[in-house]
């Protein structure tokens, strides 16, 4: 099913969201890479406050190209979210309600998205230069230090995403591999 959704989200939309569905992404999100993640993980760590609210936004992980002349952004393509991995469930306890990437997760974060009624979302790898074409702004708000991985805020209109893990815990990965699956008699 084809769904539109509004960032920041409402969580009434979250969990109506089903593994396996396209979405269109309108509004603010946000990006981090590893860097980014480890400098939030080390500041909740520490007590401190993050340079962003993570209450109902979604964090893309990606480090964008240069802009060219004209453009907002570079190819803006997702990177392995598994590299994530280890600070998603603190940053979805705190508020975050979506992450979009590429790639599996670990079983932590699955629980952590059903625990706190969040998505993950896949964006296709390789579609970096398209990607960047729902892209409308983007600004460094922090970590400017880290290059490509600062954190920045992206006015998305249109952002083209599908459903891996729903609020249910459902991955769509798990269900294709079931789907395509054949035993031998």
């Amino acid at each position: 099913m084809n769904r539109i959704i509004h960032a920041p989200v409402i969580q009434e939309e979250i969990e109506q969201l089903r593994s396996g569905d396209y979405v269109y992404i309108t509004g603010k999100i946000y990006t981090a890479r590893d860097a980014a993640h480890l400098r939030m993980y080390t500041a909740m760590e520490q007590g401190d406050a993050l340079p962003l609210s993570l209450k109902d936004n979604i964090i893309y992980y990606m480090g964008p190209s240069p802009a060219r002349e004209g453009r907002p952004i570079g190819s803006a393509g997702p990177t392995t979210s598994s590299r994530m991995d280890k600070y998603a469930p603190l940053l979805l306890d705190r508020g975050l309600k979506g992450m979009i990437g590429k790639g599996r997760r670990s079983q932590a974060v699955t629980d952590a998205i059903v625990r706190n009624k969040g998505v993950y979302f896949a964006a296709v790898g390789g579609a970096g230069a398209l990607l960047s074409k729902a892209i409308k702004k983007s600004t460094v708000i922090a970590y400017e230090d880290l290059g490509t991985e600062a954190i920045r805020e992206l006015e998305v209109e249109n952002f083209p995403a599908i459903v891996v893990i729903d609020s249910q815990g459902n991955n769509l990965y798990d269900e294709v591999v079931k789907e395509y699956r054949t035993y031998p008699d």
